[in-house]
């Protein structure tokens, strides 16, 4: 692995080459990204597709990604600029792409604006609030939890998201009108540590679920563009957009093991099945159908 840091003029970016340039078997380099993760999310896929080149980076005010722009919000088609910097920098594309989350929504970003940059794309659960039929609902979810972390810290607040993204099926009155949860509950700590700066939790990120994409844009694309769910994700918010955006785009979702962190090894605390979860997207990449 080779660090690498692209000098821009809102961001330090900095990306990681694991693999030669150009790749030896004539294979796109895999760009591997993420949103509000950084590049350390992918250490266990970057390991089991070590005959890919593959491609890893830290988002503008993530990671060792130093922003030079003054500002703190994170919006996806900034994003994609950065990711189509890096892509120009590395001067092998188009790439493949595997992107998740928030990420995903940076990929679908790139596509619209510079739909030459990506060969294939597979986009993991991407948080996307328009394609729901409850996106008002879930909106309000959001600055519910919002408020509880502004309110009382890191703990309540994750509680209050992890039981709005648990929650299986359209977002009801009936979930809206429960109390906080008990951090307690949730493995989560209660005492407040005073931070209000979390990308996730804080309204910084809110650009990202509430992008709008340009499903006409993106259907003209000559990107193979993937939508993958994770099979325990099928019920619950990301497995919802999921399955609505492929629909949307006139596709089936394409079931991956697994949850929403489903590529990730336990160093993180929410391990998925990773080495199944690298058989599947080899297939996905390397099997068109």
């Amino acid at each position: 692995m080779v660090q690498h840091t692209l000098d821009l003029p809102e961001v330090d970016l900095v990306y990681d080459l694991h693999g030669p340039l150009p790749t030896v078997d004539g294979r796109p380099p895999l760009l591997m990204i993420g949103q509000p993760m950084d590049a350390s999310g992918f250490q266990a896929q970057v390991r089991l597709l070590e005959d890919r080149t593959v491609v890893t980076y830290d988002p503008r005010g993530l990671g060792r990604s130093v922003r030079k722009d003054g500002r703190v919000t994170n919006e996806p088609e900034t994003q994609a600029e950065d990711v189509h910097a890096l892509i120009e920098a590395l001067g092998a594309g188009p790439v493949d792409m595997f992107a998740s989350s928030g990420g995903a929504v940076t990929a679908l970003a790139l596509i619209t604006a510079h739909p030459t940059d990506v060969a294939t794309l597979v986009a993991h659960e991407p948080p996307i609030d328009a394609v729901l039929p409850d996106a008002d609902a879930v909106q309000r979810a959001r600055e519910a939890y919002t408020r509880v972390y502004r309110e009382k810290g890191w703990g309540a607040g994750m509680a209050a998201f992890v039981a709005m993204t648990a929650w299986e099926g359209e977002i009801t009155e009936e979930f809206l009108a429960q109390p906080a949860p008990d951090p307690a509950a949730f493995g989560m700590p209660a005492e407040d540590d005073g931070v209000r700066s979390d990308p996730l939790l804080s309204d910084a990120s809110w650009a990202v679920p509430l992008y709008r994409p340009d499903l006409e844009a993106l259907k003209a694309a000559p990107t193979r563009i993937v939508i993958a769910v994770g099979e325990e994700s099928l019920k619950v918010y990301t497995g919802r957009t999921a399955t609505a955006l492929a629909e949307q785009l006139g596709q089936q979702a394409t079931v991956f093991p697994s949850h929403h962190g489903g590529f990730m090894g336990g160093e993180f605390g929410y391990a998925g099945q990773p080495e199944a979860f690298a058989a599947r997207l080899r297939e996905v990449l390397e099997n068109p159908r």
